[in-house]
């Protein structure tokens, strides 16, 4: 492999394709003859909303979106939308509270900003460590909640939902921020999907929130005007300047997509990219060991110990540094559970992951 070829597997902010890079870099000062790059623009322009018009035709698109939902692009990130969702969405019953899946740290994170907003209830018996999805058979759903939440993939954790969780009729809110647009989603299930672009669909800086549009109008009298999802759907995104410059990106990003066979081929991809590496940590006998549950192994974020369950943490730094040799960077894992993580997002290709692949295997030839 070369040496100074750089294969990049961060979490997020992750890889973006080098054509969508180039297509950028190549646009950056003059923007389609306009005199001005996009970073310049203003977003009350003619040409800067062709540009957000695009970014959405092409998420409906992708996404076959049905035409009662609203797609916004607001700022924030996901972690502005642990707010955002209550505070839109919990007042929806007089109850004022809200079922909450808490299978990683993120969803975690967001159940806890929403007790400042109604009541939580965590569904399922609290987890140990965050290495499964509780089996529905062992959900306490309330009837009276206003929605229930959970988190699609867990970025830090390496869990993901291979299934759409079943409420009985209450309204469905789905983070989806690190498994977005990664395979076809029925939209028609979810009253609110979320994500940050910064992983699957472009850069940071954009959170793209997909609303039933029933749902508008029921913000809390305290929820701030840019999180209002009401007032952020009836001004098309442009209540306050949005992030221009990361919805362009997106655009880009998603045409990309859309070029490269849409969603059902970002998913066979992501499952054939994901099978190369646990494949080889499920043949190492145990010197790369996965702790999540097989069920629920993410495609997105494969994450493993190495030399023993707990992890040999001078060998892991060996592994980091070893692959570092090889171009290979941002393979450690998240600081709160350590070890390796290895992000497949979209544009990680199969040629990348096949060079991990090698590598593991020649790291643990060296070291067992």
């Amino acid at each position: 492999m070369d040496q100074k070829q750089t294969i990049y597997f961060g979490a997020g902010p992750a890889k973006i394709a080098q054509s969508v890079l180039l297509q950028a870099q190549q646009e950056l000062l003059n923007y389609s003859g306009s005199g001005i790059s996009v970073l310049e623009m203003s977003h009350r322009s003619a040409d800067f909303n062709k540009i957000l018009n695009k970014s959405e035709s092409l998420l409906r698109e992708l996404w076959n979106i049905p035409e009662n939902y609203k797609v916004m692009f607001l700022q924030g990130g996901g972690s502005g939308q642990f707010s955002g969702v209550p505070l839109n969405l919990i007042g929806l019953k007089e109850d004022k509270c809200a079922d909450y899946l808490v299978t990683g740290t993120w969803s975690s994170k967001a159940a806890k900003e929403a007790e400042k907003y109604g009541k939580v209830n965590i569904v399922h018996p609290k987890l140990d460590a965050y290495t499964k999805i509780p089996d529905p058979s062992s959900w306490t759903l309330n009837p009276s909640a206003s929605y229930v939440y959970y988190c699609a993939n867990e970025t830090v954790n390496g869990v993901e939902y291979n299934f759409t969780p079943e409420t009985n009729g209450t309204i469905l809110v789905c983070d989806m921020s690190s498994n977005f647009m990664s395979r076809p989603v029925d939209v028609s299930k979810f009253g609110v999907i979320f994500g940050g672009a910064q992983k699957n669909i472009g850069c940071a800086g954009v959170t793209v929130v997909i609303v039933r549009e029933d749902l508008l109008g029921h913000a809390l009298k305290e929820c701030p005007i840019v999180l209002d999802y009401k007032v952020q759907a009836e001004m098309n995104s442009l209540y306050n300047t949005p992030p221009c410059f990361s919805i362009y990106i997106m655009g880009l990003v998603l045409e990309w997509t859309k070029n490269n066979g849409g969603c059902a081929a970002m998913e066979a991809l992501s499952k054939q990219k994901s099978s190369m590496i646990y494949d080889v940590i499920n043949a190492s006998g145990d010197f790369y060991v996965c702790p999540v549950d097989t069920a629920c192994r993410s495609r997105m974020n494969v994450t493993f110990r190495v030399g023993k369950k707990e992890g040999d943490e001078a060998l892991e730094k060996k592994f980091v540094e070893g692959a570092s040799k090889l171009g290979m960077m941002a393979l450690k894992g998240h600081r709160s559970v350590g070890g390796i993580r290895v992000s497949l997002y979209n544009s990680i290709t199969v040629e990348e992951t096949e060079a991990l692949a090698a590598f593991m295997k020649e790291f643990q030839k060296e070291h067992q």
